[in-house]
């Protein structure tokens, strides 16, 4: 395989320059006639295998979820009206403003003009790439539905990033205020107090306890500030390390799911991408046993996972996998489990899941609108209980002082 900069010319008359993978040059001027382009000049150039790792490195970090998502879904439409998949995937990349994408499609190109198949062409890039994505491609190259299948998985992963998107915008404006608030703190207790203090220790005023903490805090962040961010950081440290292990997420994520509000609404989002992610691998017929796996690897909270992994071992053995969504009520409801039932009982599991899948999206989007209003004036009340310990804290000692005299 070699690599060439060209210069052709559009239907229009338009000329570019631009970069290919080809095996030579008619190779690289079929390829381009085939995108319905004209070659004008080709020049081949020696790149290291070293510099082309370097390029797919960069691709895979540059890759968005939003491209991903567009390029399934223009890939597959592309595909409905007829266009070979080569020439697809060509028109994509010359559309491309992005290096990185555009070295992840041409090495696609290359590897499909090879005679490999689009799904191994994307497994070469499963850093980017996720298994939902391949297997849904694989199988619907093995049934003919390719496009279908595309436009599916483009649908999926569009569900998936608009809940991700509602879930953070709803806890993005508390997280803010909280920021704003210790970042202000800090600057007074650095700032203010240290005035303040000095005040009072030439009065000689008596300090009640809520003052005193206040001048101890400052004191400790401004005598032994670089400590205590260090002792911060190791535990920060200490923490992430322990929750990536085993043991550290079944923790984590069991005490999540016991925090009032924020618990349903775990429950609920990994309800929702379980039902929508088996009904999107159903629909596109990849077999239950592995729609199972690849749903079990999308679902974060490893309590939710543990019971998929239980429903894979239900189906080996002949066994209906509602009867496990059954058994784990505790954290997929009642109704999904029902749904199920029917699916399996009607041959229809990839319909009654797409409709769990939309009950449980709009009920956690409505849930995270009502969240923001709740938020909202929780957070007036810790302001102005913050302000008001403040404010009592720094006023007490000087009615002291006012009674002494």
């Amino acid at each position: 395989m070699s690599h060439f900069r060209f210069k052709a010319k559009k239907t229009t008359g338009e000329t570019y320059t631009a970069e290919r993978d080809a095996i030579d040059r008619y190779d690289l001027y079929h390829l381009i006639r085939e995108s319905g382009d004209e070659m004008i000049t080709a020049e081949e150039k020696k790149i290291t295998k070293f510099r082309t790792l370097i390029s797919l490195g960069k691709g895979k970090r540059g890759i968005k979820t939003i491209e991903k998502i567009n390029f399934a879904r223009n890939l597959g439409s592309m595909l409905e009206a007829g266009l070979a998949l080569s020439r697809a995937l060509s028109v994509l990349e010359r559309q491309s403003t992005r290096k990185g994408v555009k070295v992840v499609l041409a090495d696609m190109i290359a590897e499909i003009d090879k005679g490999n198949t689009f799904a191994d062409s994307l497994a070469r890039h499963s850093r980017i790439f996720p298994p939902l994505f391949i297997s849904m491609v694989h199988a619907g190259e093995q049934s003919g539905t390719l496009a279908q299948s595309l436009k599916t998985v483009s649908m999926q992963m569009d569900s998936a990033h608009a809940l991700e998107r509602r879930i953070r915008g709803a806890l993005m404006y508390p997280a803010v205020i909280i920021i704003a608030m210790i970042i202000v703190a800090i600057l007074m207790f650095i700032f203010v107090i240290p005035v303040l203090m000095k005040t009072f220790i030439e009065l000689n005023v008596k300090l009640p306890a809520t003052t005193q903490f206040i001048l101890d805090v400052s004191n400790i962040i401004r005598h032994q500030g670089l400590w205590v961010l260090l002792g911060i950081g190791i535990c920060a440290s200490i923490l992430t390390t322990w929750s990536r292990k085993a043991s550290g997420k079944r923790v984590i994520h069991g005490a999540v799911l016991k925090i009032p509000v924020i618990g349903s609404l775990v429950q609920e989002v990994n309800t929702a991408r379980t039902a929508r992610t088996l009904s999107s691998l159903l629909t596109s017929g990849v077999g239950v046993v592995e729609s199972i796996t690849i749903t079990s690897a999308v679902v974060q909270n490893v309590h939710f996972r543990a019971v998929l992994e239980k429903a894979q071992e239900a189906i080996k053995r002949g066994d209906p996998m509602s009867k496990i969504f059954a058994e784990a009520h505790t954290l997929y409801p009642v109704f999904f489990a029902e749904m199920m039932s029917v699916g399996e009982e009607t041959g229809k599991m990839s319909e009654m899941l797409l409709g769990v899948a939309t009950y449980y999206e709009n009920d956690v989007d409505q849930k995270t609108k009502d969240m923001s209003t709740v938020i909202e004036p929780f957070l007036m009340i810790l302001i102005g209980g913050a302000v008001g310990f403040f404010a009592i804290a720094m006023i007490s000692p000087m009615y002291s002082l006012v009674n002494a005299i």
